[in-house]
């Protein structure tokens, strides 16, 4: 590993502090020193609120599926999924400064002036950090350098050295998460702090994610055992500590959706919140990302993914005879409630200059008519600019639920008990009747357009809930990886059916209609509310030509190459170490 010899210096002086606090009892100084830093419990706190530095920014967690997942169409077909798009000079996220300061505050931990329990505390979230980078960084480049000390200009072994294979380092962080859970003690009502809980449910995440990628990417089921089975012990500490439950208040309605909308963090479910603050100024742009026809990627899903949701007596909505050939209003009645929680359905309704009015899919921002509103707060004040104050979860006890059933699926230790209390707890959620009904075949649609590789009723089922309970939450590239479906990436973007052009839709049923599709360059007409929508170029047409499913860029075909499962080592790191060696495929 190459680092820059300007962040070394930084390892002679930390300044830490934009303010301080009426508790720091510490002589006037010009920058904190060493001492003062961790010779307080102040300083140690204080000093280890910068690790939180390392989360996602408020707007990066609802965006993240935007950069590549399954589930979502967007104006342009990611770069690296784009033939000759992508290469190591567009490769990025080979930055160790984080990981500087967290190694830093570790080694420096060691004053008598604070007692072992406090010291502790903080070192045990220093490594829940750590081990958080670690995570990231194997996800995305596989073998990493560990380093777990402060580096000096003198470490040129591993400065320039080789990385470390990706399962030593997975032990590495395993080892963090286990020190993280046996000595953290703070506590934190505002869930806004790591604590105990945290880290085991960060403990779970990692551990599916590492159990599964060794099953299905390296075929080592041995290993892919142990960390599976740490994955479920994880998950279940903080089911069987009665600390959390599922949001349920305000009905099958609303329950699912308030917990993303909600200005304090729902603290029944969230675990851990990237928290907004007026005063201060943290706010995100949800509604902005979600509505605008000119900001970022104007993400919508896909048909064939709207497809998966159940209906509420438990059926897969692909069952119905015609389903496929349903006009949008109708195809969106009595399922899985979560969908109208999701996307834009009949019945939505927002503010709009102080009144309340039906919000029909809005053609001028969605592809296919399968428009997001899972993150938006119902007022259109807020689509215009960083306005939203609802904070952003980062984890939520529903994540624990799905991946201890997961785990225990892949195990093959999962029992009728585990599906009442894991998926048949978020499926009654969701308002569906038949929530305690255990699977007994695999259902042909998710076999044929998703995992055409599972044969057991109860893993898919469970694959089919991941994927609707955590859209939009950053999940969804990092599960095709670990299960290698990454091909899925290259689905068509499908829409809504479109019964025949030429005619005004009224996708609400509201009475007023809202688009109008076509062919040819010029727009029929001009009525009040309604888009016009041309479906005779290469970008947008309909699947039959006048009728059918809408298809979105089927024109530009994107490619899945396996090496895509890792990034390229960045081109310029490359050349200052070449020590570190290129990823399989990118060179």
């Amino acid at each position: 590993m190459r680092l820059n010899k300007k962040y070394l210096t930084w390892l002679a002086v930390v300044v830490l502090f934009a303010g301080c606090t009426k508790n720091l009892n510490q002589p006037p100084q010009a920058s904190a020193t060493r001492d003062v830093v961790f010779s307080s419990p102040d300083g140690l706190q204080l000093y280890a609120n910068s690790f939180y530095d390392s989360l996602p920014g408020i707007n990066d967690l609802y965006k993240k599926d935007g950069d590549i997942s399954d589930y979502g169409a967007e104006n342009a077909i990611p770069n690296l999924i784009r033939p000759n798009a992508f290469s190591s000079r567009q490769s990025s996220g080979w930055t160790w400064s984080k990981l500087r300061n967290i190694n830093y505050f570790i080694a420096g931990n060691t004053s008598p002036q604070v007692i072992q329990t406090v010291r502790d505390n903080y070192t045990g979230i220093a490594k829940f950090f750590r081990a958080y980078f670690y995570y990231g960084m194997v996800q995305r480049f596989g073998d990493v350098p560990w380093i777990g000390k402060p580096l000096t200009v003198n470490d040129t072994a591993l400065l320039y050295g080789h990385r470390d294979p990706h399962s030593k380092v997975m032990d590495s962080v395993l080892a963090d998460l286990n020190y993280a859970i046996g000595h953290i003690t703070t506590t934190d009502p505002t869930r806004s702090q790591v604590t105990k809980w945290v880290a085991y449910g960060l403990k779970s995440r990692i551990c599916l994610f590492e159990g599964t990628y060794q099953k299905y990417q390296r075929s080592d089921l041995n290993a892919a055992a142990r960390w599976l089975q740490e994955a479920a012990g994880a998950a279940k500490a903080v089911i069987d500590s009665g600390g959390f439950s599922l949001n349920m208040l305000n009905g099958t309605d609303m329950s699912y959706r308030n917990v993303f909308i909600s200005m304090a963090p729902v603290a029944s479910e969230v675990m851990f919140a990237i928290v907004s603050n007026q005063a201060l100024a943290v706010l995100n742009d949800a509604n902005w990302w979600y509505t605008s026809s000119t900001y970022g990627v104007r993400l919508n899903f896909t048909r064939t993914f709207i497809n998966t949701y159940l209906t509420l007596n438990g059926t897969p909505f692909t069952d119905i005879p015609g389903h496929d050939t349903l006009p949008f209003w109708k195809e969106t009645q009595g399922r899985d409630k979560r969908l109208q929680q999701t996307i834009r359905t009949p019945g939505y309704m927002r503010i709009s200059s102080g009144k309340l009015v039906a919000t029909p899919p809005a053609f001028n921002y969605t592809y296919t008519g399968y428009m997001p509103i899972k993150w938006c707060l119902d007022d259109t004040y807020y689509d215009a600019g960083t306005l939203n104050t609802n904070s952003i979860p980062f984890m939520r006890y529903a994540e624990i639920l799905l991946n201890y059933a997961e785990a225990r699926a892949e195990l093959g230790q999962f029992v009728p008990d585990d599906w009442a209390k894991t998926i048949g707890a978020l499926r009654q959620r969701a308002g569906i009747t038949a929530w305690n009904t255990l699977p007994t075949v695999v259902d042909p649609y998710m076999k044929t357009n998703y995992f055409n590789d599972v044969d057991d009723p109860v893993l898919m089922e469970i694959r089919r809930e991941r994927g609707i309970e955590l859209a939009l939450e950053g999940f969804r590239f990092a599960d095709l990886t670990r299960w290698k479906h990454g091909e899925l990436t290259t689905k068509v973007w499908t829409g809504m059916y479109v019964p025949a052009i030429n005619q005004l839709l009224d996708l609400d049923q509201d009475g007023n209609p809202d688009v109008y599709f076509y062919q040819g360059t010029t727009a029929p007409g001009n009525l009040k509310g309604v888009t016009y929508i041309s479906v005779s170029g290469a970008s947008q047409k309909l699947e039959h030509g006048t009728y059918g499913e809408i298809h979105w860029l089927e024109d530009l075909t994107p490619q899945w190459d396996n090496k895509f499962y890792l990034y390229p080592i960045p081109y310029n790191d490359l050349q200052l170490n070449p020590n570190l060696g290129q990823n399989p495929g990118w060179d």
